[in-house]
């Protein structure tokens, strides 16, 4: 039997659950019989299902689990939270083999839910493909081990490295790239569970923040706001989403800014957002070196004068053409 295999698959079918399961994990589980999967699953919206317990209601002739392998991307949860524990459910069908991506090394789990399958007598093997799984679970696992969102930095900068001219006309933005990278753009706005941006940027561009372009939720909108100089008549205002405002009631200006906002960001659960700028929000986080991700635009124009691009330094991680734009995507190691 190729664990391999059967883990990769999880991998591929707990993307489904990308953008509605947060703050949960977004688990992927499918089951084996006589090396033939009889049933997939993935975790439900948050409050729904876990993936297991997908996987297990979709057999039918539930008998033929005594013989099955169940496999995971991630340890099975042993505790009651808005759902029962799922190792309980494992247990109670008699499924004999769980094979586990990678241990949930959350305090309410952190491999009691190993513990319980091994002590009801189920063979159990985990580390198959760890480190993708862990690279897959990245939102989660920063969350909880870092105590932080999971923080992705998102610019577009023109051909002689500027993100924004150096005077405009009205309140809106100046596109740097085209309309497939700006639709990518809503695409990932529905799949991570915040946005953040400086007081200048709600000033200068007036953006709704929302996805518009792509179906999805739309993301908590996370505002820097000092002095609490921005009308409620701007868009980011709008019943379209919640907006969380960062100002000096809310953390002290005067040290660690990034610091603190991450600090806000987790007492209120998100565990991922998107750093939409501008330069001096985005600067600040890479000088505190808080970031896992860098996505950088290039368009294929040229402002000459204007706002320069931050300044940072990252490991290439890929890089595409979307027509006249190049998009390359950095990691923070």
């Amino acid at each position: 039997m190729n664990h391999d295999t059967y883990i990769k698959r999880c991998i591929e079918i707990a993307k489904n659950g990308l953008g509605n399961t947060r703050p949960n994990p977004m688990v992927g589980c499918i089951i084996v019989v006589d090396n033939k999967i009889i049933s997939e699953g993935f975790t439900s919206e948050y409050g729904g299902n876990h993936a297991e317990v997908n996987a297990i209601n979709k057999v039918k002739d539930k008998s033929i689990l005594k013989s099955a392998t169940l496999y995971v991307t991630l340890e099975p949860c042993s505790h009651f939270g808005k759902t029962p524990p799922c190792s309980d459910l494992i247990i109670k069908h008699g499924i004999p083999n769980v094979v586990i991506g990678c241990v949930d090394d959350h305090i309410q789990v952190a491999g009691k839910g190993i513990q319980k399958l091994k002590d009801a007598g189920v063979n159990v093997t985990v580390g198959v493909l760890e480190n993708e799984c862990k690279l897959h679970h990245k939102r989660f696992f920063t969350f909880h081990n870092k105590k932080r969102p999971y923080i992705i930095l998102k610019w577009a900068e023109t051909q002689d490295g500027f993100i924004a001219p150096e005077t405009k006309n009205i309140k809106a933005p100046v596109w740097i790239t085209n309309k497939y990278s700006r639709q990518l753009v809503h695409k990932w706005r529905a799949v991570e569970q915040a946005i953040l941006v400086g007081t200048n940027t709600v000033l200068e561009d007036n953006p709704s923040l929302t996805v518009r372009d792509w179906t999805g939720k739309n993301p908590t909108r996370i505002v820097i706001d000092k002095t609490n100089k921005l009308s409620r008549n701007l868009s980011v205002f709008n019943a379209e989403a919640e907006t969380i405002v960062i100002d000096n009631n809310t953390i002290d200006f005067s040290k660690n800014i990034a610091q603190q906002i991450c600090k806000v960001l987790f007492k209120n659960n998100i565990n991922s957002v998107i750093i939409e700028g501008g330069a001096k929000t985005l600067q600040t986080f890479i000088d505190e070196n808080l970031w896992d991700e860098a996505r950088v635009f290039i368009g294929n124009s040229k402002f000459k004068k204007g706002t320069k691009r931050p300044e940072f330094s990252g490991n290439l991680i890929s890089e595409e053409h979307i027509q006249t734009d190049i998009l390359k995507i950095y990691s923070n190691d």
